[in-house]
This record gives structure tokens, sequence and C-alpha cells, in this order.
């Protein structure tokens, strides 16, 4: 059996422990610490000049880079180190935070209150059934 994806939301009243299921029905918090806050690494210097005051998140896996924007669509994704870019997520929400998997394909997107998972890049989302407190940040557990 896969080991299931959990997701880290760092949200206005702590951390919170997600896990993401094969469906809605089955996403389910699974831990919560007050106070608490995401960390993870922001690389920096990947936003291209077309870019520049409009990025509010970044994350990298080896040659994979996505920006979440101050705009429709909210994701730029580059999969060779920022030469080249393709908008994603059209259909999302306003962003707070974006973070890559180990495998560059899962995708974690937070709006306000509410998490979205990819498993193919960025093409198709799946809103988490679990809503939160106002989340600030994501990682990938």
């Amino acid at each position: 059996m896969a080991r299931p994806l959990i997701v880290v939301a760092g949200c206005e009243d702590g951390t919170y422990l997600v896990e993401v299921g094969a469906s809605a029905a089955e996403d389910q918090v699974a831990g919560r610490q007050p106070g608490a806050a995401v960390e993870r690494e922001r690389p920096l210097g990947l936003a291209p000049p077309w870019a520049a005051g409009r990025v509010l998140d970044v994350d990298a896996r080896g040659s994979t880079v996505v920006l979440l924007l101050d705009r429709k669509p909210p994701l730029a994704v580059s999969h060779d180190g920022g030469v080249t870019w393709t908008e994603r997520g059209a259909g999302l929400p306003p962003g707070r935070a974006v973070a890559l998997g180990e495998n560059p394909d899962h995708v974690l997107y937070a709006a306000r209150n509410r998490l979205h998972v990819s498993g193919d890049g960025g093409v198709f989302w799946r809103a988490l059934a679990v809503e939160l407190p106002e989340i600030h940040d994501v990682a990938w557990g």
C-alpha cells in the first residue's frame, strides 16, 4: 500500500497536518500543533523579470519551478529551470502559498481556507474537503 500524502498547513492558530485521501471523502485532519509555523526554504531569485512585483510565493524541485503570482491564472510553472514558463490554475481562487512535493508533479496550493492538490504538475486540481482557519503557508509533510 502506498504511503498517504501528508500536507502541512500553517494557519493563523498553528499548523495542521492533513492526510490527502484518494477522494475528498477520505481527506482528514491528522493532527494540529498550536502556535507552530511551517518551515521550508524558499528558492529566491528564480522569478523572471516579467513576474517582478507579482510573486507571492515560489518553490522548486530540480529543474521544476512554480511561482504563485498576484494575477489570474495564479501559477507559472517551468520544467527547465526558468527558461520557459506555462500558466496554470485558471480556475483556482486567489492564492496564499504554493509547494512542490518530492515528486514535482505533486503541487500544493493554498487559498484562504482551503487546500488544493494536483498530481500532474498543475494541469488538473482537486480541492481538499477539509476547511481550515486562515492559511498562511504550506509544505508537503
